[in-house]
């Protein structure tokens, strides 16, 4: 009886220091989404109208892309609804083709209605193979367009890749 406490008080320990571990990941990727969205509105003041009216948005502050001929991205955000963090998002990407190179972007993704943003929540979300992000440099964003309940929008970071392009991105979201 002794021993199946203890293996019962470890199973505890263990999963307490997961969750702990798992919080101060989710704290990070909240405090850099916080980050990434001034930066994104140094850099595009006009993406204000977006943040203001739409129904939710995700921010991936940290999109990790790169390829030669076989490529992928990969990131972590969070999602907003009407400007509230109500949980994480994770983004994956892997593509065949043309390209090389390797690049971190800031990328955002804007709702318009909150059957858009349900339907990101509730499916499993992905681009369709053509869609693309607007590049953001100073002032790009003030002509951007939803598509289909969608406008996307990617800062650069670091790094040189020719690629603006999101199809086939897929994500997955865990509420709080």
């Amino acid at each position: 009886m002794k021993r199946i406490h203890s293996v019962v008080m470890l199973t505890i320990f263990l999963f307490a220091i997961s969750i702990s571990a798992q919080s101060r990941k989710d704290e990070k990727i909240m405090a850099d989404a916080e980050k990434a969205k001034s930066t994104l509105l140094e850099t595009s003041p006009s993406l204000d109208g977006f943040f203001e009216n739409s129904a939710g948005y995700v921010i991936f502050p940290n999109v990790g892309k790169g390829g030669f001929i076989i490529g992928g991205a990969s990131g972590n955000g969070v999602v907003y609804e009407n400007g509230t963090a109500v949980g994480m998002a994770d983004l994956k990407k892997l593509n065949i083709g043309l390209q090389a190179g390797g690049q971190a972007i800031i990328e955002v993704i804007f709702f318009e209605t909150d059957v858009d943003l349900q339907r990101f929540k509730t499916e499993k979300f992905q681009f369709a193979a053509e869609t693309s992000a607007v590049a953001l440099k100073s002032g790009i964003a003030f002509n951007a367009k939803y598509k289909d309940g969608v406008a996307v929008f990617a800062l650069p970071k670091a790094g040189l890749m020719a690629d603006a392009s999101v199809g086939g991105q897929k994500f997955s979201y865990k509420a709080f």
